[in-house]
């Protein structure tokens, strides 16, 4: 089944639900008009359908090889991923000073979601790359960043995240890989890293590692851990890929999913590296990197969502079964049965609020940087705090449950992995996992993240949430209204119980509900702000395509909605039904 990029749908999400228009007054962006933005979405469009969709079955089943010590890319991707630099895609929202093109990152995002919607595993290795440019942004020197920047924002090098050992996974403190002074301002770095996204690979001519070690003298725990910039290939006196730098992929790992991309156990093995800003600072220069990668990785959780929607949504319509209460023909067609048009609308109506919470998120990341006022800014920040973590955690259970939902509509035949169903579920399974698991993300969004500004920042929250339900009420919407108030009024009774419980074991137990609570909340919201939108738009203009943004909005109060209170149940109980548990009482 061929895909077919969103471009519609992106361009309302962007413009009428995550307020874009809030860019248009900073200088950094004048000239990025709706006109500009069509057509960047129409060109990614034509790529992502044309080049890459093709390459996405391929990946999977040949996927990336190791041989001879060598990374080689699945086929096709070293050539697509050369036309994609050449064409511009790798350095949208790159500073222009840096070879980029200074365009909003709620647009480079939304150009993200056709890439990984029509290849994820090609999607994989630019999300890298640009979070490795956030990091030696941030935290790098001036000669780091004249070195490297430009090749990383055009694509030219690719970036890696090496954080991941053996004995330590989300937990950092035990990592062990060592960094030894060589004795010239630099560091030789040794020890293995596993799970490395496009950690070696023949699409570019080097590729620049970010690698967690510690110092000799440093102390123990998260503590002193540093960041060393440690490249493929050392660069010579003039900036370019010289000898071969004592770094190299051991082997690449079987996967449950994601196959193109080549995700390598690295050995480092007194690999000339140098040190990223200050010494024993690397966990916070890496969150970072990180933080810009979970927004991406939200947008992946829509982005193969969106694929798995597509397919199903075509499936349904060529596949003849049973009979219909709506039609007269039999077998009528999948897409004419009450519950498979339900499971479409469900996954439909769920992507649409991912996409748009992140979409929102990205525009506030937008305002932080460049934002005219002190003001603006701080408080773009604090909602750029709140959204992230659900950005990345709901948007990506969503990408696993609409990814299921599409096997589902296709029966039988979605289990066979010829019709390529079971391809994007497998693919989807990781995003909850990397960049700090799903739960990870709701501990920090329940604890650190509600806390900011005393906790200002979700009183903001909830306020504005509260004032698009009154518009609701105020545009004849009473069921959309209705419910979101419902939603509005349980995430904030959670709220003051999570805020009580904070460092608790209830906290960390019930922090998952909170988070999803939160995210059908806002999920709700910004359907609210579709149905308000297209509303406006159909008192002046006919369409079938405003009427279903209102139908599915409605959907979505009925089905998501209208049972998220039920969620303070599992909040309330926190740990009671937990901290009595065994091992041997689990066992059998």
């Amino acid at each position: 089944m061929t895909y077919r990029a969103p471009t519609r749908d992106l361009a309302f999400a962007l413009h009428e639900v995550a307020g874009f228009d809030r860019l248009a007054t900073i200088q950094r962006f004048d000239g990025v008009d709706e006109a500009g933005i069509a057509a960047i979405l129409d060109g990614i469009g034509g790529f992502a359908e044309g080049v890459l969709a093709p390459l996405n079955r391929a990946g999977d089943t040949e996927g990336a090889r190791f041989e001879n010590g060598r990374v080689f890319a699945a086929p096709g991707f070293s050539d697509a991923y050369r036309h994609y630099v050449a064409d511009g895609w790798n350095g949208l929202a790159g500073d222009a000073d840096r070879g980029g093109q200074g365009l909003p990152r709620a647009v480079a995002l939304a150009v993200f979601e056709c890439v990984h919607a029509s290849n994820m595993s090609f999607g994989l290795c630019p999300m890298l790359t640009e979070a490795a440019v956030h990091c030696i942004e941030a935290h790098g020197s001036a000669r780091q960043a004249e070195l490297y920047l430009g090749k990383l924002v055009s694509g030219e090098w690719t970036g890696t995240m090496n954080l991941t050992e053996s004995q330590a996974g989300s937990d950092l403190a035990l990592v062990r890989a060592r960094a030894e002074p060589d004795g010239n301002g630099g560091y030789r770095i040794s020890g293995q890293k596993i799970f490395i996204t496009w950690g070696d690979h023949d699409c570019a001519e080097n590729i620049i590692h970010l690698v967690l070690a510690r110092l000799p003298d440093a102390p123990a725990g998260v503590k002193g851990i540093s960041l060393f910039l440690v490249p493929k290939f050392a660069l010579d006196e003039n900036g370019k890929p010289g000898a071969a730098n004592a770094v190299r992929p051991l082997s690449i790992e079987h996967k449950l999913g994601i196959h193109g991309s080549p995700t390598c156990v690295m050995s480092y093995e007194g690999a000339s590296g140098e040190l990223v800003g200050a010494a024993n600072q690397g966990v916070a220069q890496m969150f970072t990197m990180m933080n810009a990668a979970r927004l991406n990785v939200g947008m992946q959780g829509v982005g193969i969502a969106e694929r798995a929607y597509q397919q199903a949504l075509a499936f349904s319509l060529e596949r003849k079964q049973g009979r219909s209460p709506w039609v007269d023909d039999y077998p009528a067609r999948l897409f004419d049965l009450p519950d498979v048009r339900r499971m479409l609308m469900l996954m439909k109506c769920k992507i649409e609020a991912a996409r748009a919470i992140c979409l929102s998120t990205a525009v506030v990341a937008d305002l932080v940087k460049y934002a005219d006022s002190a003001e603006a800014r701080a408080a773009a920040e604090l909602r750029e705090g709140l959204l992230v973590p659900i950005a990345k955690a709901w948007s990506t259970d969503v990408g696993v449950e609409v990814a299921s939902l599409g096997v589902q509509v296709h029966g039988g035949m979605g289990f066979i992995e010829e019709t390529g169903a079971a391809q994007h579920y497998r693919d989807a399974r990781i995003a909850p996992i990397y960049e700090g698991t799903n739960g990870i993300q709701a501990m920090d969004f329940a604890g650190r993240k509600l806390s900011l500004a005393g906790g200002a920042g979700m009183t903001q929250l909830l306020a504005e949430m509260g004032e698009t339900a009154k518009l609701l009420h105020a545009q004849r919407q009473p069921f959309l209204a209705a419910q979101l108030d419902a939603g509005i009024g349980a995430l904030a009774r959670a709220t003051e119980l999570m805020k009580q419980r904070k460092g608790t074991a209830d906290s960390l137990a019930a922090a998952t509900p909170y988070l999803t609570l939160a995210g059908n909340v806002v999920g709700g919201w910004m359907h609210g702000k579709a149905a308000l939108a297209a509303a406006a738009k159909l008192a002046v203009s006919d369409s079938d395509y405003l009427r279903t943004k209102i139908a599915l909005a409605d959907f979505y109060a009925a089905h998501v909605l209208a049972p998220a209170p039920g969620l303070m149940a599992a909040i309330e109980s926190g740990a009671t039904a937990l901290c009595g548990v065994t091992p041997e009482s689990l066992g059998t």
